[in-house]
């Protein structure tokens, strides 16, 4: 911090000395501005970073004994006053420390909310008798969801409006929004503190009036049975927040009397529910890293028990889909990057029975499909790429779908109906902004239904993206994708460069549009994703290199990519920046630690970064559901390879890139005392000035804050803070 304004005061006394032959008036400007810098650099000194009391807290394991001074910040009622108090002094120090940017700040937010088209309108999806949308209008954070008879919205009405039920919520959030088969009920799940602990309430749609029906501690989604009275939900453990008990609940009944009808005993499985298609059929899904299955439940039959549809097997992954008496099924049996294979639903018990569909490729990954009454829609990735292909099931004949860009992201969305001729499909790239499209199945013409409006001065053809491979440091190449504005870029290496990545569970980050990077890349500055090793970029092995055993390539293929991409002159040496958020906070940990000297700044949002302690304590939310992903270190193999790694555990004496943290204290994947201890260690070893800031959202969550205006500030701030550092102060 003070070497930031040593700077600003040299560069201010330069500006005074060259002004001197300049009219009395700016002397006395220049002179004027000095002082005042000079008075911020006064009043910056006198900020002092909060302390951590250091209470030592032994744990051992495989007689290693790990010491944590820090461990005191576990609160799980966080409601201890020792800890808000801390956490209320990590806030202020931040306030102080970036109040110089609020000025910054507030200019962000009015151009990332100034983008936003403020009356909008989703496209009407099809589902049973009605058409449904969304709306938003004005100032209003929230949504407001409404349905018509037809897609021109022409008898259009309310039936539920967010914004209404979010008064007097600091936090508030509505999900699993569910029709019933006759269309007269809505049933919701609501949460108002952000644990995404849902509470399911039940609205008539013809009155507009609540049901005395109130589910407590659910997962907020529920399946409707086809007699329009019953419904299944999943309920979740209040300690560690898996969801792991399937209920049938028959309105106007208490919750007591509902009828438990499936209980997950392994705790390394999460549990989902859906509906077929058809509406034939309830599914219970069972998931874990590694292995998944799928329970089958009659939906006329409000007494039929849930049926496997096959054994559990570990590494055996499938999921299916219903058209008339036939599933098909995506699934990865004998095939590392999965096939489609087809099997009568009677039949479906013994394996031995699928016929294969798509068969595997070494070189391509089968991701998903979509079925339609005489078209099977399949979504399959090469070479970093998803692509569509729309098969006729009577001839056979195929056409693969094409769009503009060279690299984009791609997705089927609201096809819920067999008899649609058309494949709903949302689009972007880095370059194109979020686009819905009609794809007529017969012909593949293509109907552009609405596009992303960005308000204000936006030309695509202001901007380039620009798709590399990289080599790692063991040979691999890393797929990278960069954004830039045209006319700010030159490849010279004096571009300030923004890097991201997330390289965990296989979630692939394809290129796409954000306005809200618009002001990072107006003020001349680079955005690259790093397709790092740990997601399924370039297919399923290259998750399985970034996993367990193999998780230090993710970080390693980060920092490669730097390198290079400053070796290559895409960005400025001292002007490169990383943000990572959740497992991508875990990346910033442990890049931190590895190579601190080639970022000037990071942002670490919701960070993991405790590894060894959240994963050995299978108390805490998702622990044991995430042994797949990355180890049990009740195994000392696993152990060693994690502590190895662990960005609480490696924090060492050197110097560390400026860094921002936030998380939210009520935080139900992160718990909020990982990146308290993480930061409040950070302070202790840390040989440098550099800054380091701690903020805490104390009303919110994983996600943030709720409300599409309010969550800008957060964005706002984010860039504030590297904006600021890169000298870039409007």
């Amino acid at each position: 911090m003070k070497k930031g304004y040593s700077f600003a005061l040299a560069i201010l006394s330069l500006a005074v000395l060259a002004g001197c032959n300049k009219a009395p008036e700016q002397n006395s400007t220049i002179v004027a501005q000095n002082k005042q810098a000079a008075a911020q650099e006064n009043v910056m000194q006198e900020i002092t970073a909060p302390v951590a009391n250091k209470i030592p807290f032994a744990m051992t394991i495989h007689d290693d004994t790990r010491i944590d001074n820090y461990y005191w910040m576990r609160d799980d009622e966080r409601q201890d006053p020792a800890v808000i108090a801390h956490l209320n002094a990590e806030n202020t120090y931040t306030e102080a420390m970036l109040k110089h940017t609020e000025s910054l700040q507030a200019t962000l937010f009015e151009e990332l909310k100034g983008r936003i088209q403020k009356d909008d309108d989703s496209v009407p999806t099809k589902r049973g008798q009605y058409y449904y949308s969304s709306q938003t209008r004005g100032d209003n954070e929230y949504p407001t969801y409404v349905r018509s008879g037809d897609d021109k919205g022409t008898d259009q009405h309310v039936i539920l409006d967010v914004n209404e039920l979010a008064k007097g919520h600091d936090y508030y959030a509505a999900t699993g929004l569910s029709v019933s088969p006759n269309g007269n009920l809505l049933a919701y799940g609501e949460d108002t503190v952000s644990r995404r602990i849902y509470t399911i309430l039940v609205k008539d749609l013809s009155t507009g009036k609540l049901l005395e029906d109130k589910l407590e501690g659910t997962d907020g989604d529920i399946v409707w049975a086809n007699d329009n009275k019953t419904f299944y939900y999943i309920k979740k453990d209040l300690q560690t927040l898996l969801g792991y008990q399937v209920y049938r609940h028959t309105l106007g009944t208490a919750q007591a009397e509902d009828e438990l009808i499936y209980e997950e005993t392994n705790t390394s499985y999460y549990t989902g529910i859906g509906k077929s298609k058809d509406q034939q059929e309830i599914y219970i899904f069972h998931a874990s890293t590694n292995a998944s299955g799928v329970s089958v439940i009659d939906a006329n039959d409000v007494k039929a028990q849930p049926k496997r549809l096959i054994e559990r097997a570990e590494n055996l992954e499938y999921s299916i889909e219903k058209l008339a008496d036939f599933y098909y099924i995506v699934t990865n049996l004998n095939a590392v990057n999965f096939q489609l294979m087809k099997v009568h639903k009677d039949q479906a018990y013994d394996k031995a029975n699928w016929q294969t569909v798509i068969p595997a490729r070494d070189a391509v990954k089968l991701e998903g499909i979509d079925l339609f009454a005489n078209h099977l829609v399949y979504k399959e990735r090469e070479m970093g790429q998803s692509r569509l292909t729309v098969r006729n099931l009577t001839t056979g004949d195929e056409q693969q779908l094409s769009f503009n860009d060279s690299s984009y992201r791609v997705t089927t969305y609201g096809n819920n109906e067999l008899d649609n001729p058309n494949l709903r499909v949302y689009y972007t790239s880095m370059t194109t902004p979020a686009s819905t499209f009609d794809i007529d199945l017969n012909t593949g013409d293509k109907t552009l239904l609405k596009q992303q409006q960005v308000i204000g001065e936006f030309n695509a053809d202001n901007y380039a993206s620009e798709r590399l491979f990289i080599s790692a440091r063991d040979g691999v190449k890393v797929p990278v994708s960069l954004v830039y504005r045209k006319d700010k870029f030159k490849k010279d290496g004096t571009n300030p460069l923004l890097q991201y990545a997330y390289g965990s569970y296989g979630a692939t980050m394809d290129p796409s549009f954000s306005s809200g990077r618009l002001s990072l890349l107006d003020r001349g500055f680079v955005f690259a994703i790093a397709h790092i090793r740990g997601s399924q970029m370039l297919g399923r092995p290259w998750y399985e290199d970034g996993k367990l055993l193999n998780k230090k390539n993710t970080f390693n293929d980060f920092v490669d990519v730097t390198k290079s991409l400053v070796a290559q002159q895409y960005g400025a040496q001292d002007q490169i920046f990383a943000m990572g958020g959740s497992a991508g906070g875990l990346l910033m940990g442990a890049v931190a630690n590895q190579a601190p000297e080639l970022y000037k700044g990071m942002v670490a949002a919701v960070p993991f970064v405790d590894v060894v302690t959240t994963m050995l304590d299978a108390s805490l939310p998702l622990t044991t559901n995430e042994y797949g992903e990355w180890g049990n270190p009740n195994d000392k193999l696993y152990y060693d390879y994690m502590l190895s790694y662990s960005p609480y555990d490696q924090v060492s004496k050197q110097a560390y890139p400026n860094m921002l943290v936030t998380t939210g204290l009520h935080d139900s994947q992160v718990q909020y005392f990982e990146p308290a201890k993480w930061v409040a260690k950070l302070r202790e070893f840390k040989t440098d000035d550099n800054k380091l800031l701690f903020k805490i959202d104390m009303e919110a969550g994983h996600g943030g804050a709720s409300g599409r205006f309010k969550s800008l500030a957060d964005t706002a701030l984010n860039y504030a803070f590297i904006l600021d550092l890169a000298g870039i102060k409007e």
